[in-house]
């Protein structure tokens, strides 16, 4: 009996151990974890043409790919990191409907964060089209944003209606959703560069790295404090990152407990993740190119370790989800009835057919040299503002980092121009025309010479003027010929006191108002009005240009009434370049230093001094060395 009790004692504990020892092991066995991710998809609803012919993204077929996943992965989570808005047609909407969020909210995504791009409409139009989307009654993702937000009553900058739309809403600094009995913790984050290219935000910006430590300490206690656990720790950022670089690396460097930062804005496209204290960054490229699979094996004890990841291509070898496109043709509709009417014009009309080549954005921005596609659009501007004042424009100039697309080959559609020129502030791209003097004429060519290297997107393209510059002179000297270039092909020199007509986009008007301050004062370009007074970047406003009925003239219909004027066939002019600009290397001295300015000047001065200097030196040494010589003898 003694033994049996023995027995029986021993086999229980074993048991109980066992169970305690399974129940353990089980709780530490990691559950798989998907997240599926895209950002700065840029309104692009519909497909755009790729280089070798096919087509990439398109919503539908976004679509079809989010499902395939959802049938893999029921409890996967579906994420933006921002810019989904200002790239295409749709973008017209931005304001009246919320085409991009409630395009979003009929896919499924869970949460997204603002990009650069979402305040190009000001916050006015921001807080517009957040209240539309909030009171439209659809399923809408939610908005996460922690370091960039409206300033508080009582603080500087204040704007009612913009905190009523955050909190109309429902933007948060982060939000706890669960999926599967998994908790996820997502955050938003705004990046430097991003700040910078949102000028007119009206926003408060904080540290990137500083706010995100708080945001997941913050995330991560209320995950824990009501339901016990930690939560994947997810990171929607509009910071960038590239090859172990960028903003996002240093979050992710700086930041303990982020498991997956989504990295949005550079537009980059990661085919493997990057990982560095702990954190996985993924990215996905832009326009809905890739749907992006990050799978995670997570323990509830917060561990997250990467198991796979996929860019999955979105192309023309993508299914169409039937119901999505439905819903996009209903908003291309609205697009041609309520905005494109006003032009006379429809989405998919034909404005010119084009046997050429032209260069992709990437390369328009890689080198300096003169670009044709980027010829037609300054081209373009300077003849539709000809042609609607009756005046002569001196000059007009666009910049590569405006150029959002391309021309393809074949038909060339509305559709295709506004793409290529989409960007704008407060609304699509709007043309202004002011006066900047010859010697800022000449320091806008500088501009275009010296900056490229050091900001791809600085690299200006003009109509109206020639000039060449040897790339191995002296900063804010490197352009050795310059001459205005009238429509009849003749010349004319660049009169430093005169005043000259000059036409480009709101967004690079304000950007060239801004170069003495980026240049800390070594050079300057200010816009003017006819008398030759100053204009502040505010009040460019003042100087867009309006057609005889009183509409704004924008960037994208002065380069398709300029493509219809053709008469149907691409200019074959534009083949080729015209050598209006000339970029060249030499170090031939006559090169380096022919038309030198202030900057050579002054360098070669320096130099000359430390020239006559180092020889002094030289020469009192030696005139001491031997008088020591001599003290010997």
């Amino acid at each position: 009996m003694n033994l049996f009790k023995k027995i029986a004692t021993i086999s229980l504990t074993l048991i109980f151990v066992f169970t305690l020892f399974v129940g353990t092991y089980s709780a530490e066995e990691p559950t798989d974890v998907t997240v599926l991710f895209t950002h700065d998809l840029h309104s692009h609803l519909l497909p755009s043409r790729s280089e070798d012919g096919g087509e990439y993204g398109g919503y539908a077929r976004l679509m079809y790919a989010i499902n395939e996943q959802k049938q893999k992965h029921p409890d996967a989570i579906l994420v933006d990191a921002g810019d989904f808005s200002m790239g295409s047609l749709f973008q017209t909407a931005y304001t009246t409907s919320a085409i991009e969020l409630r395009m979003m909210g009929a896919m499924g995504y869970d949460a997204t964060t603002f990009g650069n791009h979402e305040y190009d409409y000001l916050p006015e139009g921001l807080a517009s089209m957040l209240n539309t989307a909030a009171n439209c009654g659809e399923r809408v993702p939610y908005i996460v944003e922690a370091n960039y937000l409206p300033p508080q009553k009582n603080e500087e900058g204040y704007n009612e209606k913009i905190n009523e739309a955050f909190e109309n809403y429902g933007v948060k600094d982060y939000v706890i959703i669960e999926r599967g009995g998994v908790y996820f913790a997502i955050f938003g984050i705004f990046g430097f560069d991003a700040d910078d290219c949102a000028p007119n935000s009206g926003m408060k910006f904080f540290d990137p790295s500083e706010t995100a430590q708080n945001t997941v300490d913050a995330a991560r206690a209320e995950c824990i404090e009501k339901y016990g656990t930690e939560p994947v720790v997810i990171c929607l950022s509009h910071g960038g990152t590239s090859n172990r670089k960028g903003e996002d690396y240093e979050i992710a460097m700086n930041t303990n407990g982020i498991h997956l930062i989504v990295s949005g804005h550079t537009h980059t496209s990661l085919k493997e993740a990057i990982e560095v204290n702990n954190t996985y960054i993924v990215s996905a490229a832009e326009y809905g190119k890739y749907l992006g699979v990050a799978e995670l094996d997570y323990t509830s004890d917060g561990r997250c370790v990467l198991d796979g990841y996929e860019l999955i291509p979105i192309d023309e070898n993508t299914p169409e989800d039937e119901n999505i496109e439905a819903l996009v043709e209903n908003f291309k509709a609205t697009v041609e009835t309520d905005y494109l009417s006003k032009y006379g014009v429809s989405f998919d009309e034909v404005l010119v057919k084009n046997d050429i080549k032209f260069e992709t954005v990437g390369q328009i921005k890689s080198t300096q040299h003169e670009s044709p596609v980027c010829n037609i659009f300054s081209d373009a501007y300077k003849w539709a503002v000809e042609q609607t004042t009756g005046e002569t424009v001196d000059v007009a100039l666009t910049a590569a980092g405006v150029v959002r697309e391309s021309l393809p080959t074949g038909d060339i559609t509305t559709s295709d121009v506004f793409n290529a020129a989409s960007l704008g502030v407060g609304t699509e791209g709007e043309l202004i025309a002011v006066y900047v003097t010859g010697k800022d004429l000449k320091n806008a060519l500088e501009v275009d010479a010296s900056v490229q290297p050091l900001m791809n997107a600085a690299q200006l393209y003009f109509s109206g003027v020639e000039y060449s510059f040897n790339t191995n002179r002296m900063i804010f000297n490197k352009v050795d010929y310059a001459m205005l270039r009238r429509n009849d092909g003749t010349l004319e020199k660049i009169d430093n006191e005169k005043l000259y007509c000059i036409v480009t986009g709101m967004y690079a008007g304000q950007m060239l108002g801004s170069v003495e301050e980026t240049s800390m004062g070594l050079i300057a370009i200010t816009p003017r009005d006819k008398n030759g007074n100053p204009l502040t970047a505010d009040e460019l406003v003042n100087y867009v240009v309006h057609d005889k009925d009183g509409n704004p003239v924008k960037e994208w219909y002065a380069i398709a009434s300029y493509l219809q004027a053709m008469g149907g066939e691409m200019n074959g002019r534009y083949a080729d370049t015209d050598g209006r600009k000339v970029v060249y290397s030499s170090l031939n001295p006559i090169d380096l230093l022919r038309n030198a300015n202030i900057f050579t000047v002054v360098v070669l001065a320096v130099f000359a001094v430390i020239i006559a200097v180092i020889v002094l030196v030289i020469v009192l040494t030696v005139k001491k060395i031997r008088k020591r010589s001599i003290v010997k003898k």
